[in-house]
């Protein structure tokens, strides 16, 4: 980022570490000061591009290239109505082709491809679709206030623990401070042998960590971490999963092989008989993934020797 450079007044991050780059729809990079600078009156035309802008529609550049910048907004605009789900079409072919023309849509748009046409293209698709695309953007931001309800009680748990913890940890160091200092007294002013009361304030103190060890029973919850209570959804108006009924468990059968040929032989027979004499070692590789030489084997003789007692019937043979 240190080599990015305003185009117009050629500053860079070297020279001005508090420059600030700013992008509008065109994609161009201005600073801060070239945007004051040229656009005094509210609005003017883009240096490179000339391409007419406003000033309130500038932004801080988040991105190291400024098409990438570009590409973010155009596809965020796009997808404000362009804003139909899956559910909404009748076939996965549908959608997939509805997802298809959105793409087009920013490239055109990111590549200055038949401006014209392409918002023409989306003016008509506002026009016919404004129901769909309407309650899409409600339902939208229903999702959206539920999601961030979750997370505001998330967060306000969260600060009630820390501070639940920073408490904690305050008494633990103002006990440790008076048992410190009821010592020294102890040690200053009682007539007992130092080296018992020593002794006694160990065992207190180990007592004492041993409690602390003793994690107290979980406190009984009836919500996520969301904040989402037992058997609650956070949106009331959506349908809860149906429940599917088990089957029977699943029982292995072995595979009978109907080879109408000799049967092959078995894997120990063909180690000790020398079928793979000829047949090339497996590479670590082949190993690795649970190939062998004698699989290999037993596979091509199991292939040579099927179908050798197979006798076509009349029907058959009369059709050939």
């Amino acid at each position: 980022m240190e080599d990015q450079a305003c185009p117009r007044c050629k500053t860079t991050k070297y020279r001005n570490p508090s420059l600030k780059l700013m992008v509008n729809v065109c994609g161009h990079t201005l600073c801060e000061s070239c945007v004051d600078l040229l656009f005094l009156k509210g609005s003017g035309a883009c240096p490179e591009c000339m391409v007419p802008l406003r000033r309130n529609n500038f932004r801080v550049q988040l991105f190291e290239d400024p098409q990438v910048e570009k590409e973010v907004d155009i596809r965020r605009r796009i997808l404000r109505d362009y804003n139909k789900r899956e559910e909404d079409f009748g076939t996965l072919e549908e959608y997939n082709d509805y997802l298809e023309e959105i793409e087009d849509i920013v490239y055109n748009l990111c590549n200055n491809i038949e401006i014209i046409e392409t918002n023409k293209r989306i003016e008509a698709y506002k026009r016919d679709n404004r129901d769909v695309i309407q309650r899409n953007k409600t339902r939208v931001g229903r999702d959206e206030s539920a999601l961030e309800e979750m997370l505001e009680l998330e967060r306000v748990q969260e600060e009630s623990r820390k501070k639940e913890l920073d408490e904690l940890e305050t008494e633990h160091k103002k006990k440790k401070a008076r048992d410190k200092q009821a010592l020294i007294e102890e040690l200053m002013y009682s007539g007992k042998d130092a080296a018992q009361i020593v002794t006694e304030f160990a065992e207190k103190a180990e007592k004492q960590r041993e409690e602390e060890k003793q994690l107290p029973p979980p406190k009984s919850s009836n919500e996520f971490s969301t904040g989402i209570k037992f058997g609650q959804t956070a949106d009331p108006t959506l349908i809860p999963v149906p429940k599917s009924e088990e089957g029977p468990l699943f029982v292995y059968e072995q595979l009978i092989a109907i080879t109408d040929g000799p049967t092959p032989p078995p894997t120990d027979e063909i180690e000790s008989e020398g079928y793979i004499t000829h047949i090339r070692p497996e590479t670590q590789q082949e190993n690795a993934g649970g190939f062998t030489s004698t699989m290999a084997c037993e596979r091509a003789l199991q292939e040579a020797l099927q179908g050798l007692f197979y006798t076509p019937t009349a029907g058959v043979a009369a059709g050939i």
